[in-house]
């Protein structure tokens, strides 16, 4: 079987994304990293099959995407979508935010990724 993450191909251009992520994946990585929500861990700039993610939480198998500007263009939203529905084709939960929305509403942000953990939305 193929592997699906993080295939040896993409191991530059995942540590280039690391180094040189948006200022709103670095603000975003901070509340992220070291399990401090509810414990779970997040990898940032994660490859799954031949996409590169910007937040994977293996243990939820969620996704978190950041959207700057670009995305509002007709070509980058197609792209999008086909990656999203591919990913979620896989059983992975794509949850996607707007750059400003992390820097103007993180509380609302980090409450949205808690709202969806699976043991969440069994209560």
């Amino acid at each position: 079987m193929k592997q699906l993450h993080n295939r040896k191909y993409l191991e530059s251009f995942r540590k280039n994304l690391r180094n040189n992520g948006t200022s709103a994946e670095a603000f975003l990585w901070k509340y992220l990293q070291k399990s401090q929500i509810q414990g779970r861990k997040f990898r940032r700039q994660h490859s799954i099959g031949n996409y590169i993610v910007d937040f994977y939480c293996p243990k939820e198998k969620m996704i978190i995407e950041l959207d700057g500007e670009i995305h509002n263009q007709a070509k980058k939203q197609e792209y999008d979508q086909k990656r999203t529905k591919y990913l979620e084709g896989l059983g992975f939960a794509v949850i996607r935010f707007e750059n400003k929305m992390v820097f103007e509403s993180l509380p609302s942000v980090l409450k949205e990724i808690e709202d969806n953990f699976a043991d969440n939305n069994e209560k």
